[in-house]
């Protein structure tokens, strides 16, 4: 597996991570032991990051990635989130950065993954109540401490991440990034590439949008909560999913995958990027991990940018109450 260094003066890990979310909620039922079988064969074949927070399945997932590290010995890289406050089974949520907090959520998770130190910790989401200096000062602390290694944000605002970076490096960010969502390419990769800061996109394949497998029945199953999104809607899905001719047709003639190539298309945006698209089957691994090998043509990327421009897709990324803590 290819490596890519997360930061300036950050780790290397491999060029692909695996986002461990829908193991534990969000896209329907799950199975610990096929997600286990998914978390050690990514292990297996060179994968080194994996992603998670301890809002997946209130704590659950942070517990099954802990469960399969007991009994691995290799290199692994291990990050998690705090700040999205959930009952169990509900959507609705709360956002916190207290100071108090932070420190509160970080022995938490230690516990639940059974590890001493994390190896990235990030803001899940910005808390607008409290100063972005205080929660990364409180952070900054855990650094101190030896509790963590790296610190990260999800979804900040670019003045937000300076803001935060005068207080301690940040290593990484985390936002929603493919040919679905281009937001972050105008306003904060260019800030983030400033402060040598890597990118690690979720959502790399468009929550399924971009593998071709993706239908309305597929994500009319109980708890998928892509049911509930704007651009995911019975008016919007069928002319989303449309654009993504040029994606298929472009991935027939290579003779790879759909997601292969969507990922590929990431990977080719600059060396500092680092997409953790998530799965619960072994198949798709391999399909996933294996478009680090692809390289695309400079036409290629271009007729992708072209057919996927930034705010084609209809719809907003997530409901109003889903877009809590995303600090544009």
């Amino acid at each position: 597996m290819k490596k890519r260094q997360l930061g300036k003066q950050g780790p290397w890990v491999s060029a692909l991570g695996l986002g461990c979310m829908a193991m534990s909620e969000f896209y329907g039922p799950s199975d610990d032991k096929a997600s286990e079988s998914v978390i050690l064969s990514a292990l297996e074949q060179g994968l080194t990051l994996l992603d998670t927070a301890d809002t997946y399945g209130a704590g659950h997932n942070e517990r099954l990635i802990g469960k399969v590290l007991k009994t691995w010995t290799g290199e692994v890289f291990v990050a998690t989130k705090f700040g999205i406050v959930r009952k169990p089974g509900e959507y609705a949520r709360t956002i916190c950065g207290k100071p108090e907090y932070v420190k509160q959520a970080c022995e938490a998770s230690l516990q639940r993954l059974n590890r001493e130190t994390i190896d990235l910790y990030y803001a899940h989401r910005i808390d607008v109540s409290v100063p972005i200096e205080e929660t990364v000062g409180a952070m900054a602390e855990l650094v101190q401490a030896g509790k963590v290694r790296y610190i990260g944000l999800s979804e900040p605002a670019a003045e937000t991440l300076r803001r935060a970076h005068a207080v301690h490096p940040i290593t990484a960010v985390q936002t929603e990034y493919s040919l679905w969502t281009r937001d972050v390419e105008d306003h904060m990769l260019p800030v983030m590439r400033d402060l040598g800061v890597a990118l690690v996109p979720y959502s790399p394949l468009g929550r399924g949008a971009l593998t071709g497998k993706l239908s309305s029945q597929t994500i009319a199953q109980k708890g998928d909560f892509r049911s509930m999104l704007p651009r995911f809607s019975e008016k919007k899905l069928d002319a989303n999913l449309s654009r993504s001719k040029v994606l298929f047709d472009l991935a027939g003639e290579r003779k790879i995958s759909p997601s292969q190539m969507a990922l590929a298309w990431l990977l080719a945006k600059g060396p500092d990027i680092v997409p953790i698209p998530g799965t619960r089957r072994v198949e798709y691994l391999r399909e996933n991990l294996s478009a680090a090998d692809v390289v695309l043509s400079a036409e290629e990327i271009q007729t992708l940018d072209d057919a996927f421009t930034p705010g084609a897709i209809a719809g907003e990324r997530y409901t109003p109450e889903g877009m809590a803590g995303v600090n544009k």
